[in-house]
């Protein structure tokens, strides 16, 4: 009997079907074992930074079960994913199954030939590249804790920083700030309507440079002397141009240029990208998806070059091999493309737009360029009194790959025929004045190729790179676009103060450099841990007794004083964002909330507090707005939920006090279900109450969804999980 091994059940369910008999196929299911979660004795750093792995929890069943199959097994191949990652999973597999000698094969495509030719040419692991990957592992963890320690001090308890996220953040809150500094000047689009001899009608345009606010008086003289010279004088064309143009297809795709063009035109996150693609690879359909190479095998381009003379003819055939621009690239992976041209796989939604994107891309990339004929008008005055008017235009005359990748075509301008010296009748003449716009955001597409171009983190971590900037709330979407929060920026200033090198695009590609250069066995693994982490360690020991709190983001305006004691307040960052706090603090509590760019305090509802006869005034948390006593702290009382307001009551009472009503509530995890006596009752559910009760316990039965029935609140009885009291 022959073992295989990979990591995914579905990667393991296709393999199985090109297999005979003679193998069983199992998976370990991602890594069987990690560095454990607390930091304390996880890595040896005076040992030469040994980590210490531990079992991951709920791995200890694939562990037993691939040990006792290795043991009777002939022959044992380990086919995880062939990067770094999957050769670290290999080795893991390996190491906690005790598996002497295991064969590495490498699945590029998880198709009959690709897998029998994996299986032809087995290697063993390779140490340097699980290395380089260990390497990474325990520099992230070091750097990621110690980071981590410092701002949960010096900012906020709960914040963290990592070694590859923190320059993207970086480059995200830098552009925050030119935004915020930008000062727009303001400039003129002049459009003019002129008729040909032809009858045709050209529109000219005119740009004027940018000036100062300052200066709009200038500028509007300046146009209007513009316009008094356009309408009094006779227009003719100055020169007319036509140039002849190709547009090349681009190269197949690797990771980052389909994360791009996923985002861009299917509006799909770089994650969700990735999971998209790692189920058409591990289904079969295309090649492996992470992968930095450009280049195509000789068997792909002739699968091709039939497909394309089959669909569109010989005239529309141009096989070229595109050259991989990075230096530590893979050349050994193709770019990511279909394993099978000649048949397109039925799929549904994402996974049919996305295999369709990549086939699109790879069989363009072997077809004839496109040609265009561009055309460039200039006109003027007679006797040239006025700044050169132009218009331009373009056709396509031959649509080579544009014929099969026509969402890349752009429409046609037709101009109407010109000749030099030809006169020209104004119709109409138009001014618009615009303002320069800010440096725009930069989207999740925009991001990932700036991370590229730096030189920042490698193809298989970007879509977890912009994930993690984004769970950690120091980054928010508005719309496509990527904006630092308050949060985000007050991270990234701390770090980028005290730690300029982490946050710097040198220091991270250098490292990654380094970390390529481990993987082709060129570097010693301990000597570059210990040159970095050593002096980052005294760093952060030596800015831990130096620094102080981060949170005082600088003095507020004048004219906010505080609501208590009338003194004056301060900016800081508190868990829902900004907020001006009393400059007493904390003799003296008084707070203003800041919405958007409007700054309030407590708003009075008119109501007196049950308990202490105080003003109920309005407030806003970190779950939004409530009601409370104005004179919190000495009194606490909070106005609770109103079970007669439809959108918060259910009308259900609860079974614990008999007395309060479930009412809906929001909390860090979501909407849950509370009794409205809390904190007296603290009785809560997690889904609405039905009404009813539970036949077998008595508790409340909570409403279920399409795919669960409705099911009792309580955990410890059976019908909590309907699906396995129906198997029982």
């Amino acid at each position: 009997m022959k073992l295989l091994v990979v990591e995914s059940p579905s990667k393991a369910k296709t393999i199985n079907k090109y297999l005979g008999k003679d193998y069983t196929v199992v998976a370990s299911v991602g890594h069987v074992r990690d560095l454990p979660k607390s930091n304390r004795n996880a890595i040896d750093i005076e040992g030469g930074f040994v980590p210490r792995y531990e079992v991951s929890p709920g791995k200890e069943k694939v562990i037993r079960e691939i040990s006792a199959l290795a043991k009777k097994a002939d022959e044992i191949y380990l086919a995880t994913d062939p990067d770094r990652e999957g050769e670290a999973i290999a080795w893991h597999v390996a190491d906690a199954c005790r598996i002497k000698d295991p064969r590495r094969v490498l699945f590029y495509e998880i198709t009959k030939s690709g897998v029998e030719t994996a299986l032809r040419e087995p290697r063993p692991l390779d140490e340097n590249l699980r290395r380089a990957q260990e390497a990474r592992r325990i520099l992230d963890r070091l750097v990621g804790y110690d980071l981590s320690g410092l701002i949960w001090k010096k900012v906020r308890y709960g914040l963290s920083a990592g070694r590859v996220q923190s320059p993207a953040l970086h480059i995200i809150a830098e552009r925050e700030r030119e935004i915020t500094a930008f000062i727009p000047e303001i400039y003129s689009v002049f459009s003019a309507e002129c008729s040909t001899k032809g009858s045709g009608t050209l529109t000219l345009l005119h740009t004027t440079k940018p000036r100062p606010q300052s200066e709009r008086e200038a500028v509007l003289k300046e146009t209007e002397a513009i316009l008094s010279i356009a309408r009094e004088q006779d227009w003719e064309v100055v020169d007319v141009k036509e140039t002849e143009a190709l547009r090349h297809p681009s190269p197949p795709f690797t990771t980052s240029t389909l994360q791009q063009s996923a985002s861009s035109r299917l509006g799909m996150s770089p994650s969700r990208t990735m999971r998209v693609a790692q189920k058409l690879y591990e289904a079969g359909h295309i090649t492996y998806m992470r992968t930095d190479s450009v280049t195509l095998s000789s068997d792909a381009i002739a699968d091709i070059a039939a497909e394309v003379k089959k669909s569109f003819g010989e005239n529309y055939l141009e096989t070229r091999q595109f050259k991989t621009k990075s230096k530590n690239a893979q050349e050994a992976h193709e770019a990511v493309r279909p394993t099978d041209f000649g048949t397109i796989p039925k799929l549904a939604g994402e996974e049919q737009k996305l295999y369709s994107l990549i086939r699109t891309r790879a069989i363009a990339s072997q077809m004839k360029s496109a040609q265009l004929l561009r055309t460039k008008v200039t006109a003027n005055t007679v006797d040239r009194t006025l700044p050169d008017f132009t218009a331009t235009g373009s056709r396509l005359t031959f649509d080579g790959w544009l014929a099969l990748d026509k969402a890349a075509r752009s429409d046609d301008i037709e101009l109407p025929e010109a000749k030099t010296g030809e006169a020209l009748t104004l119709k109409d003449i138009t001014v618009e004045e615009k303002r320069t716009e800010p440096p725009k955001r930069y989207s999740e597409a925009g991001l990932v190729k700036e991370l590229e171009k730096r030189g920042i983190g490698r193809p298989s971590t970007y879509a977890s790179i912009i994930k993690t900037i984004i769970d950690r709330g120091y980054v928010e979407k508005e719309g496509r676009s990527l904006k630092a929060t308050e949060t985000g920026d007050v991270v990234d200033s701390f770090l980028s103060e005290h730690f300029p090198d982490v946050v710097s695009d040198t220091l991270t590609a250098d490292m990654e450099n380094k970390l390529d250069e481990i993987a082709r066995g060129e570097r010693e693994y301990a000597k570059t841990l210990g040159d970095f982490y050593t002096p980052f360690a005294k760093e952060v020991k030596e800015k831990d007794k130096s620094t102080g709190k981060a949170t005082h983001l600088g003095e507020a305006d004048a004219a906010h004083v505080c609501p208590k004691c009338g003194s004056s307040m301060v900016i800081k960052l508190g868990r829902s964002g900004k907020f001006l706090s009393c400059a007493k603090y904390p003799e003296c509590d008084g707070a203003l909330t800041i919405e958007g760019n409007v700054i309030e305090g407590p708003k009075a509802t008119g109501e007196k507090c049950p308990e202490c006869g105080g003003d109920l005034v309005e407030r806003t948390g970190r779950y939004g707005k409530f009601v409370s006593c104005g004179n919190y702290p000495k009194c606490k009382y909070i106005k609770k939920d109103d079970p007669a307001n439809p959108m918060n009551g259910t009308g259900v009472k609860c079974p614990v006090c008999k007395e309060g009503e479930m009412v809906e509530k929001k909390g860090r995890f979501g909407i849950f279900y509370a009794c409205s006596n809390y904190p007296k009752c603290r009785h809560a559910i997690k889904a609405k109450p039905t009404g009813k009760l539970c036949d077998l316990c008595g508790s409340l039965m909570m409403e279920g969804t399409k795919t669960i029935p409705d099911r009792c609140s309580s955990k410890t009885c059976p019908n909590h999980n309907p699906h396995k009291l129906q198997k029982s």
